[in-house]
């Protein structure tokens, strides 16, 4: 699970600004359904995929494609697989909340993945889910040449949850 930080909260995506007040629920986003995240990254983005009726988590994969069309591509093929309501995406920001290029580029992915797909995007503050992951990772012994593999989907996992745990 992310760090005990208070999280900012889920919100519609925006390609800028800072983080939204709180919203446990947003209007637009139904009940049930499928739910996909995303840890975005410049190199690789994990996926992770629940249940919004269950609200559990699940790393699903991690998707290394260079190039914004191969990148759509990819994210199409889940979106049909898995016919998501929402799109969950984890925004970085400093320890301080400060935003950074990545958290610009992360809002940025959120608005595209919402134009491109219509379907209803939400960021959500991922501070520390990494480092949170590689420790989760660590924990249950997967080997230091494994963890790389899984960081990423282990962080959409805990990005995942948290906007679950919001919702509660």
């Amino acid at each position: 699970m992310p760090s005990a930080q208070r999280k900012p909260g889920a919100t519609r995506a925006a390609a800028g600004g800072p983080p939204l007040p709180p919203s446990s629920s947003p209007p637009d986003v139904a009940k049930t359904g499928t739910a996909l995240a995303f840890d975005y990254g410049e190199k690789r983005i994990g996926v992770a995929v629940g249940e919004l009726s269950l609200g559990l988590a699940h790393p699903l994969t991690t998707l290394r494609v260079e190039g914004r069309e191969r990148q759509v591509a990819a994210i199409a093929s889940l979106i049909r697989e898995w016919s998501p309501v929402v799109l969950v995406v984890g925004v970085p920001l400093h320890p301080d909340g400060a935003e950074h290029e990545l958290t610009r580029a992360a809002r940025r992915f959120a608005a595209r993945l919402e134009s491109e797909f219509g379907v209803a995007a939400v960021v959500i503050d991922e501070r520390y889910t990494s480092a949170t992951a590689e420790q989760a990772l660590r924990d249950v012994g997967v080997a230091p040449r494994r963890r790389k593999g899984a960081l990423d989907t282990v962080a959409a996992q805990q990005i995942l949850q948290a906007f679950f745990d919001e919702r509660r």
